[in-house]
């Protein structure tokens, strides 16, 4: 069953989530509304048949599922303009860095099915990974959720204990990702290729490299087994990397991002 989606915050990530469900088809254009302070900005959306208000208020009356897309600091007062709103089956999911579910709760002051969803920046190509987490749902909110989010790329449930985790792992991974990407085309073009050429061999490489685990589930290192050949030029080429702290580097890049936002 269908359910109205209002989307408060239709900056880059409110509005790649409502294209996503757009295309994915997973809602029509008159089940979502997408508000804004600047509802001039939401041209190409409300082109499309999505309903476009700067009214929160208005906007989660007439909607089922909330997603809140907006800065952190505005989520107090975004929550305290609709909580009078929040009644009855409603389904609050925030999209919000560092927002918890008791930060929510405590705010709304009501019971209500709470989730909270951290996605990344691919979600805007529907390949996103998404990290949920939820309190007070039923089981058909969280498969609608989980659905939701699946539409626009791979979704896992965790513990929210487990969510500023998430956000090094799926979220600023995306950077070290593609700052692995961007040394193996530097590297691509000191051996002899042109920039757009090595661009596009890291890029499907990588992408190659993901899909074989994603398909077949199986363990990086069985799939860096079947290319490294004895006295070979990949195995010499990983042992460098090793003898650099090509591993050590990135696992302490990941710590270190992780305990900064665990101190924040």
């Amino acid at each position: 069953m269908s359910k109205r989606i209002v989307i408060i915050g239709g900056g880059n990530l409110g509005t790649a989530i409502a294209e996503g469900l757009l295309i994915s088809k997973f809602s029509k254009s008159s089940e979502i509304i997408v508000t804004k302070r600047n509802i001039s900005t939401l041209r190409s959306l409300k082109d499309s048949g999505v309903e476009v208000m700067s009214d929160n208020a208005q906007a989660v009356k007439k909607s089922e599922v909330i997603i809140l897309a907006v800065k952190p600091f505005q989520v107090t007062e975004v929550l305290n303009g609709i909580k009078k709103e929040l009644t009855g089956k409603k389904i609050l999911i925030s999209v919000v860095t560092g927002i918890t579910i008791s930060d929510m709760e405590s705010i709304a002051g009501k019971k209500i099915p709470l989730f909270r969803a951290m996605p990344n920046t691919a979600i805007a190509i529907r390949e996103s990974m998404t990290c949920i987490c939820n309190k007070d749902a039923d089981p058909a909110d969280v498969k609608y959720v989980n659905e939701l989010f699946g539409k626009l790329g791979k979704v896992v449930t965790i513990d929210e204990k487990l969510m500023e985790a998430s956000t090094i792992l799926g979220a600023c991974g995306t950077a070290y990702a593609m700052r692995y990407i961007r040394a193996n085309i530097q590297g691509g073009i000191e051996i002899g290729f042109d920039a757009a050429t090595a661009s596009l061999i890291a890029a499907q490489t990588v992408k190659g490299a993901a899909q074989l685990l994603l398909q077949k589930g199986s363990h990086p290192e069985q799939e860096i087994d079947k290319v490294t050949t004895p006295k070979g030029c990949t195995i010499a080429g990983l042992n460098e990397m090793e003898h650099q702290g090509f591993s050590s580097s990135l696992i302490r890049g990941i710590v270190a991002s992780y305990k900064k936002i665990a101190k924040d």
